[in-house]
């Protein structure tokens, strides 16, 4: 297990490295030139020669990208071209925020969607079959925007059960966290518990139909135990995957819930860099985004030897 989790972490190092020369490349495509957009309206050439040595725009972009580098081992990604604050300590203020969201959203997903997948595929043809493909084909094509406004009326106007809007830190109060982000994590999870429950549906359905499960129920197996623990475990496999990369998409992706809810997360902050200029914040925001999706993916290699012992080979 040691050999295999050495070799995963080895193969990141490359990958994080083509990462950064990508995140720093593609960069330097976007619009505008950040010095003239700080210097302000008047656009004093001097201010503006000034910005350009402050934050290295005046050096050639290999140069650049090594200075950038080299900040980013130290743990330094920079500064806010717009208001002055470090890269990291932003980022720092906004992950939790958005990690929490999506974990509360990833659990809600794996909740409802593997187990409706399970079920849809034991009781194939069944009228529990077609509610589970129902309530996925539903998940699948309601937009999270109107779905939030939806849980916002009926559960805030109307019942005035839980707040509209805003954030509260776990550490600060917990259940009000909870009562602030449950409906956002909702709106999330909907979608990919539906995209969770079809490829579970159909992961089952081979699992179920295989030599090893009708082994199983020749020796006499209990039905739960041969659904349990002979099929469920290699079905598994491929909603490990999917679950990884939803969660790694929740981190980059949950900005619309997070203007209806109106959440200062991890979402929001990448488009208001984008829209800025903020060369510091974009390169970070992405960097780290990137990060968390290599990890990710560690984690999912490591959760397919735990679930299929034949992977330690």
């Amino acid at each position: 297990m040691l050999t295999f989790l050495a070799k995963r972490i080895v193969q990141l190092i490359p990958t994080l490295f083509f990462v950064s020369v990508l995140i720093f490349s593609l960069q330097q495509l976007l619009p505008g030139d950040p010095a003239t957009i700080m210097a302000g309206e008047d656009r004093d050439p001097a201010v503006i020669e000034q910005i350009r040595k402050q934050y290295r725009l005046d050096q050639p972009i290999p140069v650049q990208y090594i200075y950038w580098v080299k900040g980013v081992l130290s743990g330094d990604l920079g500064e806010s071209m717009r208001i002055k604050q470090k890269v990291l300590d932003l980022v720092l203020q906004k992950l939790p925020v958005t990690m929490q969201l999506a974990a509360m959203a990833i659990v809600i997903a794996l909740t409802i969607g593997v187990g409706a997948g399970i079920i849809s595929a034991v009781k194939k043809d069944t009228v529990w079959d077609y509610a589970a493909n129902v309530f996925a084909l539903w998940g699948l094509s309601t937009p999270n925007f109107w779905l939030g406004i939806m849980l916002i009326f009926v559960f805030s106007v109307e019942l005035g059960w839980l707040p509209a809007s805003g954030f509260v830190s776990p550490f600060d109060d917990f259940r009000q966290s909870i009562a602030t982000t449950i409906m956002p994590a909702f709106v999330l999870g909907n979608a990919i518990a539906a995209v969770l429950m079809r490829h579970m549906r159909s992961a089952m359905l081979q699992a179920i139909g295989s030599d090893y499960v009708r082994t199983a129920r020749a020796k006499g197996l209990v039905e739960r135990v041969v659904i349990l623990k002979h099929a469920l475990r290699n079905a598994l496999t491929p909603v490990i995957t999917l679950g990884a990369l939803e969660f790694g998409a929740l981190l980059s992706g949950a900005v619309l819930t997070e203007q209806v809810f109106s959440i200062p997360g991890f979402g929001k902050l990448i488009v208001d860099a984008v829209f800025n200029r903020d060369y510091a914040v974009v390169q970070g925001v992405v960097l780290v985004t990137a990060s968390v999706y290599v990890l990710l993916n560690l984690v999912a290699d490591v959760l397919f030897v735990l679930v299929n012992p034949r992977l330690r080979d």
